[in-house]
């Protein structure tokens, strides 16, 4: 069985031991930084760290995506309706649904997509 790289990513600095999401990304200047924690044909887990005002345009998926605050404040609008979310809550930002990330700080979420 051939398996493809992009199906089977794993962030070795989590592979069977404990790790502090805050360290494993950083934030940079007018950017958004992602960093693949998983990524399996099944789902994959990203961190991502947006500088204040940074933003993933509107857009859709064909997988629910589980969005986990960990660090600061944002705006996640899902069909238009804007919900604030800062550390420590979690949202579901449903499949085949319009959705967007907006930055009212830095910030750091988790994105976990299951494929299926």
């Amino acid at each position: 069985m051939t398996v493809h790289a992009r199906h089977a990513t794993t962030l070795e600095a989590c592979m069977g031991k404990a790790a502090r999401l805050e360290t494993l990304i950083g934030y940079a200047p007018d950017s958004i930084v992602s960093k693949t924690i998983l990524d399996k044909q099944v789902g994959t887990v990203t961190l991502f760290a947006f500088d204040k005002g940074q933003k993933l345009s509107e857009h859709t998926s064909p997988y629910d995506a589980i969005v986990l605050v960990t660090e600061g404040r944002a705006t996640v609008v899902i069909s238009g309706q804007p919900r604030d979310v800062s550390a420590g809550e979690i949202i579901i930002m449903p499949a085949n649904t319009p959705h967007a990330v907006v930055a009212d700080e830095r910030f750091k979420m988790l994105l976990i997509m299951i494929r299926g």
